[in-house]
C-alpha cells in the first residue's frame, strides 16, 4: 500500500512539473495572440469592390501603441455595419491574421413609383432616402416605404399600401420600385362637440379649421382626417373660449374614431368650459423706481366690466412692453396676473413691470430661406444684433412674418451664445409657393357675365414686392390693371402702391352711355396701430364718355338730301304741326311740343354736355383712414369697420371739387348663432371754387344704398317723357340698414348657407350739374321752339329753357330677405327686397345676384 501511494504520488508529482511549463508557454503564447498583435495597417480586406480598402480599415480605432485588441476590432464591426454599406461584415482571427469579409450592397441604379396618381413622383422622389447611384439599404427602403404611407395619410388617404420591390441588375445594380396602392380618400364624416354649453357646435364648427366631407368637399382639403390639424383644431377651441371670458377653459381631448360603416373617421372635441369672467379691476404695480407702472395704463386694452379676454391681454402687455423699452428700458419685463373671484365670476388683473435679465442679441440667424432675401425677413424684426432680448418684440416679428404668407411655417427659437448673457436667435422658415393664377367668373344683375384673368406675385424676384396683372371682359365692363406694391418704402414701414389702369362701362338698361377710363394712381399705406391704417393716394386720369349710335344719331333734317336725311318717328309724326307751323312763321301749337330729336329718345341734357365737352381730365388727393377690429374679415360676427374717406380734385385737370364719404359696420352676435349687423353710410360732395360739379363727379346710388332698387335707380333723375330718363346723381346721401344673418341648422355646415333679413333707408338727393345748355341744334325740354336749317324756312338756333328734372327728399325704404352662401366658387348673394317708400320716377330691382369665383 505504502509502495503504490508512493508510485501514485510521484506520478502526479512528475505531471505537475511537466503542466508547469507547458501552461507557461500557453500563457506567453496569449500575450503575443494575433488578435492582441495586429495594428490597423495589417488588416486584410476581401470581397469589396466599390469601397477602398483604406475606407474600410479606417473604422477600426487603434489603441495605444497602433495595436488591435479584441474590444478595438469588436467596435469596428460596428461601425462598418452601421455605414449601411454592406449588406454583410464578417471577421476571422486565423492563422494570425484578422480577416473583414464584407458584401457589398448594390448600388441603386432607378427609382420607380408605380400606381401613385394622387401625389406626384417628384414630390415622393423629395421626400425618400433611396436615391439613384445611391446604396441600397434596406432598413433605408423600409423607412421610406413608410414615409410614402405618411405622406398619403396627411392627404386623407388612411387605406394606402406601399409595397417595395428589389431587382437585381447586372453589375451589382438593382432597381428600386414601390408599389402603391392607393385606396379610397378617408374623409371626415362627422365633427362633434361635447361639454360647450354657452356656444353651439354650429358657432365652433367656425372656429376650426377641420371640415366634415360634403359634395363639394372636392374643392377643398380640409374635409381630410390630419392629426396635426385636429391639433391645431384644439387649441383654436381654447383660444376662441380664453377670448370671450372663459379663463379656465380646457378642450380635454380630440377623440378620433375610424368607422368601417361610414368609411371615415368621427371627431369629437370634449371640452371644460368652466364659468365666463369678467375684469373687476386692473391695476399696474412697478418694481423698477423711474417707471410709473400707472403710466403704461393707456396702452392697455383690457377694461373694467369688459369679459376677460385673453388675446386683448396678451396685446396688453406686448404693447406695454415696447413701450416701457422705448422709454428706455430695455430689459423691463411685463407680467400679466389674474386674481378670480368664483363667486362674484371675476378677475382682477394686475400688471407687474419688474426688471429682467441682462441680455443681448449677438446674432439672427436665419434659416431655409432659399428664394426670399434675408433683408425682407430681418426687417420684420424691430431688433437687430447687438441690442437687448426682448421677448415681445420677438413674438412681434414672428407673428409678423406669418401674415407675409410667403412661407409655410414660421418658428424663432434661441440658443445660447458665446457668453451668459448672449442669445442667438433660430429663425426656422419653411418656403412656399406665392404665385397665383386666376381665372375668375362671375354674373351680376348690374353687370352681367364677366371673367377676369390675372396673375399675381406676393412675393417678386423674392423681394417681399407684390405684383399683379389683370384683364377682365364682360358683357357691360371691360379693362385692363397693373398693379406694384413696395412694402418698405425707403426701408421705412411704409407701403408704396402704384396702380395703371383702362376700364371701359358700356352702356346698359341703367344708363344710356358709356365710359372710358384710362389713369394712374399711386398710394402710400401705413399702419397707425393693428387696428387702424392710413391711406394717401394721389389719382390722376381722362374720361371720355359716348353715347350709342341710336341716342345720337338724330338727322331731322331734310336738307341733308335722300340719302341722309333719316327722320324720325316724332318728326314724322310732328311734321303737320311744328313744322308747318315754322315754315308759316307761327309759333308751334302746343301739343307738338316736345317733338324731334329730343323727343325721340335722345340722351339726357348732362349726358349731351359731357359728350360735347370731350376728354376732361382729373386730378386729385385724398386719404382714407380704417379701422377694424372684426373677428374675421371674409366671416364676420363681432367688431366694427369704419371706412371714412376724402377725395380732393383740382390739383391741376380739368375739374375741381371736395369728396367725403363714411361707411361704418358694427357686427355683433346675439342669440341661436344669429348675428346682427348695422350698417350706416354717407356722403358729401362739394362745390370747389367757380367751376360746377359733373354730373359724372356725383353721386350714383341704387341697390348699395337701399335693396330693392335699380342700379342708378334712386335719386334725382330727368323726367322727360320723351327722353331716356337718365339719372343725374346728388351731392348729398345717407343710408342705414339692419339685418340678422342666421344660419340654416338643419344643413350641414360646410355647405356654407345662411339666411338673411333686413330692412333698409336712405336717401340721394341736391343735384348741383348743368341744367340749362344753349346749344345750336339741341332741344332740351318741352317748350323748347326746334332749330331749323331748311332751305324754305329761316334759320332758327332754337330756345333753351333749361333741363327737367325730379329731386325730392323722399325717404327710399324697403325690407327683404337674402341668401348668403360660401360656395366653392367663391361668395354668392342672392336678395329680394319689396320697396316700401319711393319717388314716382325711381327705377326698381327686387331680384338682385351676385358672385364670382377663382379656379
Amino acid at each position: 500500500m505504502n509502495v503504490g501511494m508512493r508510485v501514485r504520488g510521484g506520478l502526479l508529482a512528475a505531471l505537475i512539473m511537466v503542466a508547469i511549463p507547458v501552461a507557461a508557454s500557453l500563457a506567453v503564447l496569449a500575450v503575443s495572440s494575433p488578435a492582441v498583435a495586429q495594428t490597423v495597417d495589417s488588416i486584410q480586406v476581401e470581397g469589396n469592390r466599390r469601397v477602398e480598402v483604406a475606407t474600410i480599415r479606417s473604422y477600426f480605432k487603434a489603441g495605444p501603441g497602433g495595436r488591435l485588441d479584441q474590444g478595438h476590432i469588436d467596435d469596428g464591426l460596428k461601425a462598418l455595419i452601421e455605414t449601411g454599406l454592406f449588406q454583410d461584415v464578417r471577421i476571422n482571427q486565423a492563422g494570425g491574421r484578422v480577416v473583414v469579409t464584407v458584401v457589398e450592397n448594390p448600388v441603386i441604379g432607378r427609382v420607380v413609383f408605380e400606381g401613385n396618381k394622387k401625389v406626384k413622383d417628384e414630390q415622393l422622389t423629395s421626400e425618400i432616402q433611396s436615391k439613384p447611384r445611391g446604396t441600397l439599404s434596406r432598413p433605408m427602403v423600409q423607412s421610406d416605404a413608410q414615409r410614402i404611407a405618411e405622406i398619403y395619410r396627411h392627404s386623407g388617404r388612411y387605406d394606402i399600401t406601399v409595397v417595395p420591390e428589389i431587382i437585381e441588375q447586372p453589375n451589382n445594380r438593382v432597381d428600386l420600385i414601390f408599389t402603391i396602392t392607393e385606396g379610397q380618400k378617408t374623409g371626415i364624416q362627422s365633427v362633434e362637440f361635447t361639454g360647450n354649453v354657452a356656444y353651439s357646435s354650429y358657432r365652433l364648427r367656425d372656429v376650426i379649421k377641420t371640415r366634415e366631407s360634403n359634395l363639394l368637399s372636392f374643392l377643398g382639403g380640409n374635409d381630410t382626417y390630419d392629426p396635426d390639424r385636429i391639433e391645431a383644431d384644439r387649441d383654436l377651441i381654447r383660444r376662441y373660449y380664453l377670448k370671450h371670458g372663459f379663463a379656465d377653459v380646457q378642450v380635454v381631448a380630440a377623440l378620433t374614431e375610424y368607422d368601417p360603416q361610414r368609411k371615415g373617421f368621427l371627431v369629437t372635441f370634449k371640452i371644460e368650459e368652466g364659468q365666463q369672467y369678467r375684469v373687476a379691476s386692473v391695476n399696474y404695480q412697478s418694481s423698477i423706481g423711474a417707471l410709473d407702472g400707472n403710466s403704461l395704463s393707456r396702452f392697455s386694452r383690457v377694461f373694467v366690466g369688459s369679459l376677460y379676454n385673453a388675446e386683448a391681454l396678451e396685446k396688453s402687455v406686448e404693447e406695454m412692453q415696447i413701450e416701457a423699452s422705448r422709454r428706455g428700458f430695455a430689459f423691463a419685463i411685463v407680467r400679466p396676473r389674474g386674481d378670480r373671484n368664483f363667486e362674484a365670476h371675476t378677475v382682477s388683473i394686475v400688471f407687474t413691470i419688474d426688471e429682467g435679465p441682462r441680455t443681448y442679441i449677438e446674432r439672427i440667424n436665419i434659416r431655409n430661406n432659399t428664394r426670399t432675401r434675408d433683408y425682407v425677413i430681418r426687417r420684420e424684426f424691430d431688433i437687430s444684433e447687438g441690442d437687448a432680448y426682448n421677448r415681445a418684440l420677438v413674438d412681434r416679428a414672428e407673428r409678423r412674418l406669418k401674415n407675409l404668407d410667403f412661407f409655410k411655417t414660421v418658428k424663432i427659437t434661441t440658443e445660447p451664445g458665446s457668453s451668459s448673457d448672449r442669445v442667438i436667435l433660430i429663425v426656422e422658415l419653411e418656403e412656399k409657393s406665392t404665385g397665383d393664377f386666376s381665372v375668375s367668373g362671375g354674373y351680376s344683375t348690374t353687370d352681367g357675365p364677366l371673367a377676369e384673368v390675372s396673375i399675381s406675385e406676393r412675393n417678386f424676384l423674392g423681394r417681399g414686392l407684390f405684383a399683379k396683372a389683370s384683364v377682365t371682359y364682360g358683357e357691360y365692363a371691360r379693362g385692363i390693371s397693373l398693379s406694384f406694391v413696395e412694402p418698405y418704402l425707403l426701408d421705412y414701414r411704409v407701403a408704396l402702391g402704384l396702380d395703371t389702369y383702362y376700364r371701359e362701362q358700356l352702356a346698359n338698361s341703367y344708363i344710356s352711355y358709356g365710359t372710358t377710363t384710362i389713369g394712374f394712381s399711386p398710394r402710400i399705406g401705413l399702419a397707425l396701430r393693428e387696428d387702424l391704417t392710413l391711406q394717401l393716394r394721389y389719382s390722376i386720369y381722362q374720361q371720355n364718355i359716348s353715347l350709342p349710335y341710336y341716342l345720337d344719331s338724330c338727322n331731322n333734317n331734310p336738307a341733308n338730301g335722300l340719302l341722309a336725311f333719316n327722320p324720325s318717328p316724332a318728326y314724322v309724326n310732328g311734321v303737320g304741326g311744328p313744322a308747318v307751323a315754322l315754315a308759316q312763321g307761327a309759333t308751334p301749337d302746343a301739343s307738338a311740343i316736345g317733338l324731334w330729336c329730343y323727343s325721340d329718345g335722345q340722351a339726357s341734357l348732362p349726358v349731351r354736355k359731357e359728350l360735347a365737352n370731350g376728354a376732361t381730365i382729373t386730378s386729385a388727393v385724398g386719404y382714407s383712414l380704417d379701422y377694424n377690429t372684426l373677428d374675421n374679415n371674409k366671416n364676420p360676427t363681432d367688431g366694427l369697420l369704419v371706412d371714412f374717406k376724402q377725395d380732393f380734385a383740382g390739383v391741376g385737370g380739368d375739374v375741381t371739387y371736395l369728396k367725403s364719404a363714411i361707411d361704418a359696420k358694427y357686427y355683433t352676435p346675439l342669440v341661436a348663432d344669429i348675428v346682427a349687423l348695422v350698417h350706416g353710410q354717407t356722403g358729401l360732395l362739394t362745390q370747389v371754387g367757380s367751376n360746377s360739379v359733373r354730373m359724372l363727379d356725383q353721386f350714383q346710388m341704387g341697390p348699395n344704398l337701399v335693396r330693392g332698387f335699380a342700379p342708378n335707380g334712386i335719386g334725382p333723375r330727368d323726367i322727360n317723357p320723351y327722353g331716356t330718363q337718365d339719372a343725374l346723381g346728388g351731392t348729398k346721401y345717407w343710408g342705414a340698414s339692419l339685418e340678422f344673418q342666421m344660419p340654416f341648422w338643419f344643413l350641414p355646415k360646410e355647405i356654407g348657407l345662411k339666411g338673411a333679413v333686413y330692412a333698409d333707408a336712405g336717401g340721394l338727393y341736391d343735384y348741383t350739374g348743368p341744367t340749362s345748355w344753349a346749344q345750336t341744334g339741341e332741344v332740351n325740354v318741352p317748350g323748347c321752339i326746334p332749330p331749323t336749317n331748311s332751305p324754305n324756312v329761316a334759320p332758327n338756333p332754337g330756345t333753351c329753357l333749361g333741363l327737367q328734372y325730379n329731386d325730392s327728399n323722399v325717404i327710399r325704404s324697403s325690407v327683404g330677405v337674402g341668401l348668403i352662401w360660401a360656395s366653392p366658387f367663391g361668395p354668392l348673394r342672392f336678395d329680394y327686397a319689396v320697396p316700401l317708400t319711393k319717388s314716382p320716377y325711381d327705377r326698381l330691382q327686387q331680384f338682385r345676384f351676385g358672385g364670382g369665383t377663382s379656379f
